[in-house]
């Protein structure tokens, strides 16, 4: 089974620390694996950690996780070269692309030497749910703000495009974030879009925004829209999910997020 539609889950989150293995997918990693709708099989979720730089000890946590989930993980690799040698067909084979955090620039530099980027358009368009946290929520949008180049936030107006806008993340742990993107958006170098606290997923369904999920009690997301010199801040508020698989009922209905603006910047 695929999704139903092409879909992504743009997150702040992923692997949760464990009580008995070091690691074990969150919530809103269960989320995107449920959205791919599998049945009768154990689902397929393949990594992508491009964007740390491939680091086999990150690989081990996130197999762990995925034996403990049951599920079926491999991983797509380019260091020091690619480890699969027919990339547009083991991607057509998964359920779910799940890409974890790190370097934005470096990320978008290496798909798309490799032609990756175009690979997984493909794969989206056939229903494979494209997922990821922090770097890998914010390569689908237009464009966003990352440390890739240092501790201080750099804005790159240069994503996937998949997704419309852009994106903020770790808005309420990272004080440097919130300033650096609000400005880039009052200066034109990124479009309006939304931003992301720790443990917040925005779900869309092609291009539109269907679901604005979370893991945990408080935790918001925001939507951020210029007017004139000035940005709005309008809080939207997250269905909070269960720690067990949701159930279909759950994601057959969507209800309409609360939001609630914020005093201009």
């Amino acid at each position: 089974m695929t999704a139903a539609a092409p879909t992504i889950v743009a997150t702040c989150g992923g692997l949760n620390g464990g009580d008995w293995t070091d690691s074990v997918y969150g919530p809103l990693l269960h989320h995107a694996i449920e959205l791919a709708e599998v049945s009768g099989r154990a689902p397929r979720v393949t990594h992508i950690n491009t964007a740390g730089g491939d680091q086999r000890h990150i690989e081990g946590a996130e197999l762990e996780a995925a034996r403990v989930a049951g599920v079926e993980a491999s991983h797509v690799r380019f260091f020091p070269h690619p480890n699969i040698s027919n990339l547009r067909e083991h991607l057509l084979s998964q359920d779910v692309v799940w890409v974890s955090g790190g370097s934005l620039v470096n990320l978008l530099a290496v798909w798309r030497a490799h032609g990756l980027d175009r690979l997984l358009a493909e794969a989206w368009e056939a229903g494979v749910v494209l997922a990821g946290g922090s770097a890998g929520a914010l390569c689908w949008h237009e464009g966003g703000t990352t440390a890739s180049y240092g501790p201080d936030i750099s804005a790159v107006p240069d994503g996937l495009a998949l997704l419309p806008g852009s994106l903020g993340v770790h808005w309420d742990s990272d004080p440097k974030r919130r300033p650096a993107h609000l400005a880039a958006i009052a200066e034109g170098t990124l479009a309006d879009g939304y931003a992301l606290e720790e443990g917040v997923g925005l779900v869309y369904r092609g291009r539109q925004l269907v679901d604005v999920v979370a893991e945990r009690d408080g935790a918001t997301a925001w939507r951020l829209h210029r007017t004139g010199d000035s940005i709005t801040e309008t809080r939207v508020t997250p269905r909070v999910l269960r720690h067990e698989p949701t159930d279909r009922s759950d994601r057959s209905t969507f209800t309409p997020p609360i939001e609630e603006a914020r005093q201009p910047r």
